[in-house]
C-alpha cells in the first residue's frame, strides 16, 4: 500500500501543469460580444486549447457564437486558421468560459495565437453580426524580423 501511494504521488508530482500564455484578442466593430480574456495553455502531450471568456455586451439574448483562433509564426507568418462554435446562449451581460481546442498542427512556443469572436446571432432572429477577422489578426501580429 505505501509503495503504490509513493508511486501515485511520484507520478503527480512528475506531471506538470500546462504552460499558459496569453493570446491577442481581436474584435470586429460594435461586436454584440467580445473575448475579455483568453489564454494558451500547452500540455505536456496533446494540442494547446485556448481557454476564453466570451461576454455578451448587450441587453439581449444571444442564442449562439462562433470563436476564430490563428497561430502565426514568430515572424507573422500565418501557421493555422481554426473556426468553432462558443457556448451556446449567452444571456444578456453574461460571460461565459469556454475552450477551444488547437489541433490543426503543432502550437510551437514561439508561435503567437490570436482569437476573436466572428459571429452572433441574437436569440429569435435568423441574422448573424459578422465580422472579417483575418486582416485584424495579422495586423495585431508583432512581427519579428530575423
Amino acid at each position: 500500500m505505501t509503495t503504490l501511494l509513493f508511486a501515485m504521488t511520484t507520478t503527480l508530482a512528475l506531471a506538470a501543469p500546462p504552460a499558459e500564455r496569453p493570446a491577442i484578442i481581436v474584435e470586429g466593430e460594435q461586436p454584440p460580444a467580445r473575448i475579455s480574456r483568453a489564454a494558451v495553455l500547452t500540455p505536456t502531450e496533446g494540442p494547446s486549447v485556448v481557454l476564453y471568456a466570451a461576454v455578451n455586451q448587450t441587453d439581449q439574448e444571444l442564442e449562439q457564437f462562433t470563436v476564430m483562433a490563428f497561430v502565426f509564426k514568430a515572424d507573422g507568418t500565418p501557421k493555422a486558421r481554426q473556426v468553432a462554435p462558443g457556448r451556446r446562449t449567452l444571456e444578456p451581460r453574461e460571460t461565459k468560459y469556454s475552450t477551444i481546442v488547437l489541433d490543426a498542427g503543432a502550437v510551437d512556443p514561439t508561435d503567437i495565437v490570436v482569437i476573436g469572436i466572428d459571429g452572433t446571432q441574437r436569440a429569435g432572429s435568423d441574422a448573424w453580426w459578422h465580422a472579417e477577422l483575418r486582416p485584424l489578426a495579422e495586423k495585431a501580429v508583432p512581427v519579428k524580423k530575423q
